[in-house]
């Protein structure tokens, strides 16, 4: 995986610079000879794209911490060229300016779009993050919960559906169901028991939608030390299905925003590997178990503000009405 080294930034505090100018290395020198790290006489961290002559210039100071601007500079072992000029200026934000360097590299390497493109594009992508006080990482039951979203989404609707999936992904943006169509609804649940034990969260998140059936689908995992699935690489499989289309890209990274996932926390969700076992997709009917509206008369009893409560899976195979993705209609 492409990423900027941290000890490229202690080599260059190695050899401070004079004056205005910049003491500058290759950022990834394996993926990209276009991005650069750079420090000035105050330690501050730069990244650095030269351009051509035609190339468009770009100052963008909306992101708190982080300037742009493009102008002449000075490296030293280089001519002087125009570039243009990511400073961090927050000492707190420096591994996520790291990640945000990796992400220029591989866009650089791989994308035909100018420099000032890139870096609108990422920067855009960022902005959301580095605007807002940092967040918690997730807990594992919310690890669990995402992980089980993204391979539904990664595997079950994006290779068959294509961007238009990322519109079905709901339950982010505080919908009842995690996965709605105008004729159907997906509730998705993980779980690492080995009997087929599900949480439910509400009386009523079984409740079907008012056109058309819901669905549960249930994958079950387990955590082993080689296992290849993890929370990062479902992310990245996401977005390498939706190369193609940067609007569809941002609303899929809007809603990872929405569910709490950071990509500040990547080095953290990738101990979390987990070995799927088996997956399947149920339709909730009559028979399914479940608590429904209904299932109390008289409404909730006073002083009752919510309902949560398990459901065990076993026993009602005759629901399952798929076990792989070409199995089902979505």
């Amino acid at each position: 995986m492409t990423h900027i080294e941290p000890s490229i930034w202690a080599k260059l505090g190695e050899d401070r610079p004079s004056g205005d100018n910049l003491t500058a290395r290759l950022a990834v020198p394996q993926t990209t000879e276009r991005l650069l790290c750079a420090i000035n006489t105050e330690k501050r961290r730069h990244l650095l794209i030269p351009l051509d002559d035609g190339d468009k210039p770009i100052v963008d100071s909306r992101s708190r911490g982080l300037v742009v601007t493009t102008e002449e500079r000075i490296i030293r072992g280089r001519k002087s060229t125009r570039y243009v000029d990511i400073e961090c200026q927050d000492i707190a934000g420096y591994p996520a300016f790291d990640l945000i360097g990796s992400e220029l590299a591989i866009a650089l390497a791989t994308s035909s779009d100018s420099p000032s493109e890139i870096v609108s594009r990422v920067l855009g992508k960022w902005r959301r993050f580095w605007s807002q006080v940092p967040r918690p990482i997730l807990s594992m039951g919310e690890q669990l919960g995402l992980f089980a979203e993204l391979w539904f989404l990664s595997t079950w609707l994006l290779p068959r559906l294509g961007p238009a999936a990322v519109q079905l992904w709901r339950g982010p943006f505080g919908s009842r169901h995690d996965f709605e169509w105008p004729d159907k609804s997906v509730e998705v649940k993980a779980t690492k028991a080995r009997p087929r034990v599900h949480h439910i969260n509400g009386y009523d998140q079984l409740e079907p939608p008012q056109n058309g059936p819901l669905y549960l689908f249930s994958v079950r995992v387990r955590e082993e030390a080689g296992a290849t699935n993890h929370l990062p690489i479902l992310v990245e499989n996401c977005l390498q299905q939706l190369a193609h289309d940067p609007a569809v890209q941002g609303q899929f990274e809007e809603a990872l925003h929405l569910a709490g996932y950071l990509p500040l926390y990547v080095e953290d969700y990738a101990r979390l590997r987990l070995r799927i076992v088996d997956e399947a997709m149920f339709i909730v009917r009559d028979n399914f178990p479940r608590l429904l509206t209904t299932s109390f008369t008289n409404g909730l009893p006073a002083g009752i503000e919510r309902v949560e409560y398990q459901i065990n899976l076993n026993g009602f195979e005759g629901l399952i009405v798929a076990k792989k993705p070409e199995d089902w209609k979505c």
